[in-house]
């Protein structure tokens, strides 16, 4: 509330100072708010001063801020009457007996539905951030239009704080990392939101989804690979082309039949599951695929690895009858649980979504299995808040947010019911009574996709990644041309223990090697001198810990182990 109060003074200063300001929205975001404008003016950072002096002076006032409600007539008349074209097209958003308010604070009155503080006296501490380019409406096709960020806190020192650890994000960007570290890039050539994993990234990802595959097949699922095109019907019968056409990549032509690349991996599974006639001695069938797909985003959206066009989704279904359905999703969180600790993220909270007015399905199959979700939350004793009539049209669902090594939180896993595909695509099994059945159909992603899961652990790590992740786990730095043998020896070794090793070979001093190695965060350097490669020892070197002194080699691969499991 306050923060939003913050986007009006700002508002309210940015009028004061320039001629001709047509306004947008002006919303609160996590740690502070923006506003969107159109003005002859073009803003540049150097204005900031200038318009934080006219919100001090505002803030200063101490102006109430007053709510005004409004015929639609009257709102229409005000709006029109000052060139507020923008906020009269958005007036008409507003449903037909729904109160039109306005709030007004000194000589500034905007259409909005509230709440706000008091009064400006109650925005204690803010700071301008930063200008962008923002479409009205999202839409590349309106004009665009110029946004201003801000903070604002409830003091200076917790605005400090906001400050430092937005610093601190910078510092982490993947979109910075990424390149430094040589991890993956993205080309104009290609198209915006496609992804290319160098070497190094393309490390990593193995290790990831060799995890993911090791514990899936370790908890009971079966890995599938399924087309990257299908049928048009298939996508009428899933309903993909009546709800989601818009996100879906253009029909392609394949003897005479249309064709459309897939943005979901649900409808394949199903037509697996439908290749034979299914028993309740079948179920539970966990299917599990790292499956790339294709969704159309407009460019404004775009982000670095955090939002593409391609992604491979870590995505599963599971079919179930109802005797099974309460014990088969305690199992699934608690998978979904361990394995986002494995990466390090130990702060993990649930929100459970209920079943909306407007939903699909019986609605005791959809008490069912929102009691299956809480009873499952409640096993594992994870804290979580219910969303009250927030689950989709097609079932209730349970979303597991992480909070990263600087407390941002991130959506990751889903488990999801859906009774609106089954029925779509009539799946039954024959019960224990020889008649058919509906299985109960759950939707389940641990990480969301590989190329967001990454981008979330590059900056949660800031890059360093722990010894089982890291693309370059080892690096032997000889002391000079004279070790070399002895260093390629030792590589060997090594690599006959599954360790990700290279050498440093360039004729550099150590201390230059070094240098390199923290650099490009590398977690072990193994440095062999002239003594070390005369007595067959390492001098081992851990990144965080400094020098851990001399070891054999089969010492040394004992300690590797050890630092993976940890």
């Amino acid at each position: 509330m306050m923060r939003h109060s913050a986007a009006h003074i700002m508002a309210a200063a940015v009028c004061e100072l320039y001629p001709n300001v047509k306004l947008d929205i002006g919303p609160s975001t996590d740690d502070g708010f923006y506003y969107d404008f159109d003005m002859p003016h073009r803003l540049v950072p150097e204005d900031f001063e200038t318009i934080e002096a006219k919100m001090a002076e505002i803030v200063k006032a101490d102006l109430p801020f007053e709510r005004v409600e409004m015929t639609r007539e009257e709102a229409i008349k005000l709006l029109t009457d000052a060139g507020q074209t923008f906020k009269v097209e958005r007036l008409a958003d507003i449903p037909e007996g729904e109160a039109i308010s306005f709030y007004k604070c000194g000589n500034f009155i905007d259409l909005c539905r509230g709440p706000h503080v008091a009064s400006t006296g109650c925005v204690k501490a803010f700071k301008l951030t930063s200008i962008a380019g923002s479409y009205y409406r999202g839409d590349e096709k309106n004009p665009m239009l110029q946004r201003i960020y801000g903070l604002a806190a409830a003091s200076q020192e917790e605005l400090d704080a906001i400050i430092n650890r937005i610093e601190e994000a910078k510092r982490r960007d993947h979109r910075r990392l990424g390149p430094e570290l040589d991890l993956f890039s993205m080309h104009d050539d290609v198209g915006p939101g496609l992804i290319h994993w160098h070497p190094k990234g393309a490390r990593i990802r193995v290790a990831i989804e060799d995890y993911w595959r090791k514990e899936h097949f370790r908890n009971g699922y079966d890995m599938l690979f399924t087309p990257h095109v299908g049928r048009a019907n298939l996508w009428e019968t899933s309903g993909h082309l009546g709800f989601y056409k818009e996100n879906m990549y253009s029909s392609m032509d394949v003897d005479g039949q249309p064709y459309y690349v897939k943005p979901m991996n649900c409808p394949f599974h199903i037509q697996v599951y439908k290749s034979q006639m299914r028993s309740y001695r079948d179920l539970p069938l966990r299917w599990a695929e790292l499956g790339t797909v294709y969704r159309y985003e407009k460019s404004g959206v775009l982000h670095g690895l955090l939002r593409v066009r391609g992604f491979t989704q870590d995505d599963a279904h599971i079919f179930c009858t109802p005797e099974s359905i309460v014990e088969e999703i305690r199992t699934t969180v608690g998978f979904a649980l361990r394995i986002l600790r494995r990466f390090g993220f130990n702060e993990i909270a649930a929100y459970l979504s209920t079943r909306p007015d407007k939903a699909v399905g019986d609605p005791e199959r959809w008490e069912q299995a929102t009691h299956s979700l809480e009873a499952a939350l409640k096993s594992e004793g994870i804290d979580y808040q219910i969303d009250q009539g927030g689950g989709a049209f097609y079932g209730p669902k349970i979303d597991l947010k992480i909070k990263d090594a600087i407390g941002r939180e991130w959506q990751l896993g889903t488990i999801q019911f859906d009774f609106n595909l089954p029925e779509r695509f009539n799946l039954t099994y024959i019960g224990s009574d020889g008649a058919a059945h509906r299985p109960y159909m759950v939707h389940r992603a641990l990480l969301g996709s590989i190329e967001r899961f990454f981008g979330i652990l590059i900056e949660h790590y800031a890059g360093a990644f722990p010894v089982w992740l890291a693309a370059e786990q080892v690096r032997i730095l000889p002391l000079t041309d004279a070790q070399l043998d002895r260093a390629k020896e030792v590589q060997q070794q090594l690599l006959a223990e599954d360790v990700r090793v290279s050498i440093d070979s360039h004729a550099d001093k150590l201390g230059a090697k070094i240098r390199r190695a923290q650099e490009e965060k590398v977690p072990i350097m193994l440095i062999i001198g002239k003594r070390e490669a005369e007595q067959g020892t390492l001098s081992v070197r851990v990144r965080g810990e400094g020098d851990l002194g001399a070891m054999s080699v089969d010492d040394f691969i004992a300690y590797f182990r050890e630092a993976v499991k940890k």
